[in-house]
């Protein structure tokens, strides 16, 4: 045991807690008022800042990165990070030393045992102890400041977005070298997760930390990141991305802002509209996308006050009603060559780039309001009365939020495998290359079909929780006096946000089927080889296994194979047309999301059974894994039969459908069943914690 800081105001108040070791905490975070402290963290400390308002002096008020604060106070007084003599960026553990960066789309073609893979419960100390804090400064600053969000009164999201970057939050992802504190990919998933319990607030931020600050981190010049991103990573200056127009969302290369060179060659002279900008309201620093003489896609950094720029009204909008969104209009805008970021031309390696990390971003802040809606679900059924009982007896209710626990759980092991494999592949890098920005980049874009997979998944998972929270709460559920209905119009945009649904369904099918065609990814191989089983005869007597997931295992393998065949079918009959059928693209990015949430599902419940057989997490997590092995199944069947008969006739197609049935003849599992004893778990706990 060893003394730690409580609450920020418990600090305040003079109270401290005693630190006990807990595996179990961080899914408690933010969710109840017992909190508890993490273990000790040796060198990293939560400390608290005294501070005098009258005099404003403050027991450390320096921002240094090679010891002392991270962030001073609030006024009153404020958890900090302090090293003692040490680089932030040793704050973060090394990724697990067994971890794999395994090719990204791998997981199609190959299984990874439970040591190589990272999931939620690899989590270091350090890592647990700052997604604790997020998850308290959502608690006790964003969930009491609701209305006033949504509302937007002045100042509130701006003096929010102050108080994460006084904890570090906004400078997770920003070099040490230019004020930042450089942590890993996991971190910031960590931040993005457990920060979100508001939409427009994490619209907001991760509009500023994501997409608004990394295009200067990865392509700006020295001087640029000299100016900028010290600014970006304390929040003096909040950052904004400006691709959309009203004629070229998803189709981003077809903007029409132009920038035009002068004369002298001193400027460039911008005009154009862009819509639908997160944060333009109250942003200072814009990544303004627009082609030179009507050609070159190029990226140009613009500040709030430049003659000619001028920002729009604030849209009314379904959802996110706290987060800024407004047009810009650029008429005559004159920047100084200083300004373009990247070369000229190469624009859309930025915009494309940057949306691989914002759809990773996205998929993690799912996670945040998805574990959200779940507790508020849960929380109604065990309190609503209707027949005599409460409804949270009901099997139809225990249905709802067995499901929803099971896509969260999903995703989030979707979401942490990535992370992990992002960190690992760039624990790799030499060290003259460790903090280069195109050798970091080359890392994260390995997993973009990953990263789209979370998009679509996550945003998908997060819509069917609210969907579920609403339907149990009835009539309360569709009022704005209770949550759930926020929630509900909160959780559509992400479905379009960093590229809608259907665009990256495509780019998953598209992205890994050139990786085939270049010899990148071993698909065509596979299928060849799934080509000559099929001939063989299929085994009478198929061998017992002592294996606890075996049936898991065997719908894995059976997934992987209804793919190989849907798949070879579809690009025999359409080579390289494919990319022109969007149903049967989208069909099959439906089963590619399908093999990367079971394996990840299933590698996890590996994990955990290994720590403690017999431990709830354990049974919980085998519970959900069968679960949703019997879901996806019904998933990539589906969408199997869809794209064999667009893409076959005939006898052929007879004996297709005869292979297919083949694959996919497996015992239905009592899912019934499964989802009792998943409810139920979670029931126990009152919120989703594994």
């Amino acid at each position: 045991m060893t003394e730690a800081v409580g609450s920020v105001e418990g600090q305040v108040r003079g109270d401290r807690q005693p630190v006990e070791e807990t595996d179990d905490w961080i899914q408690d975070a933010g969710n109840r008022g017992d909190q508890k402290t993490p273990p000790e963290l040796g060198k990293l400390s939560l400390l608290l800042l005294s501070h005098d308002t009258a005099s404003g002096e403050e027991s450390c008020a320096r921002r240094s990165f090679d010891g002392g604060c991270v962030a001073v106070g609030d006024g009153n007084g404020v958890v900090f990070f302090l090293l003692e003599g040490l680089s932030m960026s040793t704050v973060v553990a090394a990724p697990v030393a067994s971890i794999v960066a395994a090719p990204g789309g791998s997981f199609l073609l190959e299984d990874r045992a439970p040591a190589e893979v990272f999931t939620p419960e690899d989590l270091s100390a350090e890592q647990r102890q700052i997604a604790q804090t997020a998850a308290r400064f959502a608690k006790e600053k964003i969930d009491p400041a609701m209305k006033q969000i949504e509302a937007k009164e002045p100042g509130v999201m701006r003096g929010l977005l102050t108080e994460a970057a006084e904890l570090g939050f906004t400078a997770v992802d920003v070099p040490e070298e230019y004020g930042g504190l450089g942590l890993d990919k996991t971190t910031s998933a960590l931040v993005a997760d457990f920060i979100s319990v508001n939409a427009s607030f994490s619209t907001a931020f991760g509009a500023h930390v994501g997409i608004g600050t990394l295009p200067i981190v990865w392509y700006g010049t020295e001087a640029q990141k000299q100016r900028y991103l010290p600014k970006l990573a304390s929040m003096e200056m909040v950052g904004a991305y400006a691709l959309s127009e009203a004629t070229s969302g998803s189709d981003a290369m077809n903007i029409r802002t132009r920038a035009v060179l002068s004369a002298d060659g001193a400027e460039y002279v911008l005009n154009g509209e862009k819509m639908w900008i997160s944060n333009a309201g109250f942003a200072d620093l814009f990544t303004v996308f627009a082609k030179i003489d009507g050609e070159k896609f190029s990226a140009f950094l613009v500040e709030r006050g430049t003659a000619g720029f001028s920002i729009g009204k604030e849209e009314h909008k379904l959802g996110i009603r706290g987060s800024s969104t407004c047009a810009l209009v650029f008429s005559d805008c004159r920047i100084p060559v200083e300004n373009l970021l990247g070369e000229a031309g190469k624009g859309h390696h930025i915009a494309f780039n940057i949306l691989n990390i914002g759809r990773f971003k996205l998929g993690a802040a799912c996670l945040g309001g998805a574990r959200q809606a779940l507790e508020l679900g849960i929380r109604y059924a065990q309190e609503r009365t209707a027949f005599g009982k409460k409804i949270a007896e009901f099997g139809l209710i225990q249905r709802k939020i067995a499901l929803s626990a099971t896509e969260l759980y999903v995703t989030e092991s979707m979401a942490y495998r990535t992370a992990g494999m992002m960190d690992a592949a760039l624990a790799g890098l030499p060290a003259e290359m460790a903090h280069a920005p195109r050798e970091i980049q080359k890392r994260i874009e390995e997993y973009a079909v990953e990263c789209s997979i979370l998009k679509v998944f996550g945003s998908e998972m997060l819509d069917l929780v609210a969907d579920e929270l609403v339907q149990t709460m009835g009539g309360y559920g569709y009022v704005e006096d209770y949550p759930a209905e926020r929630l509900y119009r909160d959780a559509r945009i992400n479905r379009i946000f960093e590229g809608t649904n259907e665009i990256n369904r495509l780019i998953i099918t598209g992205w890994l089927m050139k990786r085939a065609a270049t010899g990148q990814l071993p698909l065509m191989a596979a299928i060849k080889r799934l080509m000559e089983e099929i001939l063989e005869p299929p085994p009478f007597d198929p061998e017992e296994s002592a294996d606890a997931f075996a049936r898991e295992a065997g719908i894995l393998a059976s997934l992987r194979k209804v793919f190989l065949l849907a798949a070879g079918t579809a690009y025999q009959r359409y080579l390289q047309a494919l990319q022109d059928e969007q149903e049967v693209m989208a069909d099959l990015a439906d089963c590619i999301m399908a093999i990367f949430g079971l394996e990840s599902a299933l590698v996890r419940a590996r994990k955990l059974l290994l720590a403690g057989a017999a431990s709830s997490s354990a049974k919980v997590a085998a519970a959900m894994t069968s679960a949703y092995a019997a879901r996806a199944l019904a998933v990539v069947e589906r969408a199997a039969k869809r794209v064999l008969a667009a893409a076959s006739e005939g006898d052929a197609l007879g004996v297709q459908m005869a292979v297919l049935r083949r694959f996919a003849r497996v015992a239905p599992t009592n899912e019934i069943a499964l989802q009792r004893q998943i409810a139920r778990h979670f029931l126990e706990q009152g919120r989703y914690r594994i």
